[in-house]
C-alpha cells in the first residue's frame, strides 16, 4: 500500500550581522556598511539588500544599526532571520593636547580711580591639535586684575583655573602666562 505522510519544511536559519569598527576620535563619523550573512545563508539567487545607519562620531560606542529588505522572489516565511548589530567604538584622543593662554595686560597712570584689565587670549596657533577648540574648555571665573594705587596687579591666572570639557580629549594641558595691570605713579608737573 501507499503511505501518505505529512512533512514540514523548516525555515533556513540566517543571521545578518552588521560590521563592528573602532578608531580614535578624528572629528569624522565612524561607519561601516558591511553586513555578513551566516547560518545556512540564503539559497542561490535569493537574498536581501541592506541599509546600514549606524554612526558614531564622539568618543563612546553605539550599535551599528541597520535594516534589510528581502530581494524579489525571496520569501520571508522560508527563512528564520536573526539580525545582529555590530559595535562602533570611538576612543578619545589620549595624546597630549596643549593650549597656550596669555592673560591680557594693561597700563594706566594713577588718577585715584580704579582701573582693570580683563580676559585672556589663546596664543596664535596655541592649540596643538586642530580638532580641539576654544569652546572645549572653560575658566572657573572671570579673568581680571584691578587696582587703584600705583603698582602691579596680577590676574592670578593659573592652569588649574581651566577645565577641559571635551570628552574626546583625555590629556589636555593648559600653558598659562598671567595677565597684569600696571598702574604707574602720576607724573607731577611743577
Amino acid at each position: 500500500g501507499t503511505v501518505t505522510g505529512k512533512y514540514k519544511i523548516t525555515p533556513r536559519p540566517v543571521t545578518l550581522t552588521s560590521a563592528s569598527g573602532s578608531k580614535t576620535y578624528d572629528g569624522k563619523p565612524l561607519t561601516n556598511s558591511n553586513v555578513t550573512v551566516s547560518g545556512d545563508g540564503f539559497v542561490d539567487g535569493e537574498g536581501a539588500a541592506y541599509t546600514v545607519t549606524g554612526t558614531q562620531t564622539d568618543a563612546g560606542s553605539s550599535k551599528n544599526t541597520f535594516t534589510y529588505t528581502l530581494k524579489e522572489g525571496t520569501k520571508a516565511e522560508n527563512y528564520a532571520i536573526t539580525p545582529v548589530e555590530g559595535d562602533l567604538l570611538v576612543n578619545p584622543v589620549t595624546d597630549k593636547v596643549t593650549v597656550s593662554i596669555e592673560g591680557r595686560n594693561a597700563t594706566a597712570e594713577y588718577d585715584g580711580k580704579e582701573h582693570q584689565v580683563t580676559d585672556y587670549d589663546i596664543v596664535q596657533n596655541g592649540i596643538s591639535n586642530k580638532l580641539y577648540q576654544a569652546t572645549d574648555f572653560t575658566i572657573d571665573r572671570r579673568a581680571e586684575a584691578k587696582g587703584t594705587d600705583a603698582g602691579t596687579y596680577g590676574m592670578r591666572l593659573t592652569a588649574d583655573r581651566f577645565t577641559n570639557n571635551n570628552n574626546n580629549f583625555t590629556n589636555v594641558e593648559f600653558l598659562v602666562k598671567d595677565g597684569t595691570l600696571t598702574i604707574n605713579p602720576a607724573t607731577l608737573t611743577i
